[in-house]
């Protein structure tokens, strides 16, 4: 008897500014992974922000999300469990039921992606996913707050500073002589 594949969501793309690296993630994870044991489902989010999935996925890949797509939703609500497909009609805007996903494997980069934001839609929906939660992701991305919780827990931590935007355009040679002073070299 055949057992059922594991049906994973990749995600890729997004609204960062690193929307090409996670498109080249993905493409390597689509190679890579194991299709005795998995079923993919392929979901891009445009640069502007548009869910969508697609049948070929190398080619929406290349493509750059467009070719043969179809726009998608991911709900927060946890008895859905997976993908609604979107359809505009005359008497508005029609979602059913695409897939069930049982896993997300998040391959976003970037603010949208790896900063908790995606993470805490999967946990609204109830869905699991690969990689950090939601604090995780948060903590991972800010930089400076990483660091100095590191530091308090005594863990090795090079020497840093944070320069908020608005110092260094209010006074940027306080900002150096604050740097040099920390970082010398």
């Amino acid at each position: 008897m055949r057992k059922r594949k594991i049906r994973v969501g990749l995600i890729f793309g997004g609204r960062s500014g690193e929307h090409e690296v996670s498109l080249v993630s993905a493409q390597g994870i689509m190679k890579a992974i194991d299709k005795e044991k998995y079923e993919v489902l392929p979901i891009g989010i445009t640069k502007d922000g548009r869910w969508i999935a697609s049948g070929d996925p190398m080619k929406a890949l290349q493509s750059g999300l467009t070719a043969g797509s179809e726009p998608v939703a991911l709900l927060g609500d946890p008895s859905q469990r997976g993908l609604v497909r979107l359809e505009e009609r005359e008497s508005g805007l029609v979602a059913t039921r695409l897939a069930e996903i049982d896993v997300i494997f998040p391959v976003l980069h970037g603010p949208y992606g790896e900063d908790g934001t995606v993470q805490g839609l999967l946990e609204l929906a109830g869905i699991p996913y690969v990689g950090a939660g939601v604090a995780g992701s948060a903590l991972g991305m800010d930089k400076l707050i990483f660091k100095d919780l590191m530091r308090a827990h005594g863990l090795p931590v090079v020497p840093y500073i944070g320069i908020k935007r608005k110092e260094w355009e209010r006074d940027p040679e306080a900002v150096m002589e604050r740097i040099e002073a920390v970082l010398q070299y």
